[in-house]
């Protein structure tokens, strides 16, 4: 089961930190948001390994069947894998950017409400907090946990619904 999880996480990992660069440098606005939408998918996308992780668990270590507590293990496994490639390549990115991509972002936050808005009082509430969060999510021992809860629940979810669709072994039985 530990050599599975490791294949299929390390997959996943890869994928997704690939992606999520592709995304931040080739689709994300001037402003840092737009990429947001295919941020996720692409985490579907890569943690989708974790139904192939189940699968393959189910099929060549336990003969064909899975109950429902191991399934979701073997997920959350690869989900986990997956979760810390994507922390260490945001890390990268976020140390090789020096930081450029929460500035634009919170341009773009502070622009969004502006536009659909708010008073001025509110945008400078609004940018206090904003700089108030800044300031925490340049130390990396809360930016670190913050970006491993961006993908970890999907992951959750993913081996959730996979877990349950594959401990029944008429789904995609057993090849002889």
């Amino acid at each position: 089961m530990a050599r599975i999880i490791l294949t299929f996480g390390i997959i996943s990992g890869l994928i997704v930190s690939l992606l999520m660069v592709l995304g931040m440098t080739l689709l994300a606005g001037p402003d840092g948001v737009g990429s947001e939408t295919v941020g996720y998918l692409t985490m579907l996308l890569a943690l989708s390994f974790i139904f192939m992780a189940i699968k393959r668990h189910r099929d060549v270590n336990l003969g064909g069947v899975i109950r429902f507590w191991p399934a979701l293990a073997t997920g959350l496994g690869v989900a986990a894998i997956a979760g810390l490639f994507y922390v260490v390549t945001w890390e990268i990115y976020f140390q090789m950017s020096g930081g450029a991509f929460m500035d634009a972002y919170m341009a773009g936050q502070i622009e969004a409400r502006r536009e659909s808005g708010a008073t001025a009082a509110e945008l400078a509430a609004y940018e206090t907090s904003l700089r108030d969060s800044m300031a925490l999510y340049a130390h990396w021992w809360f930016r670190m946990p913050v970006t491993f809860t961006e993908i970890f629940p999907v992951g959750v979810l993913v081996s959730l619904v996979f877990a349950a669709i594959l401990r029944n072994p008429r789904v995609l039985p057993q090849r002889a």
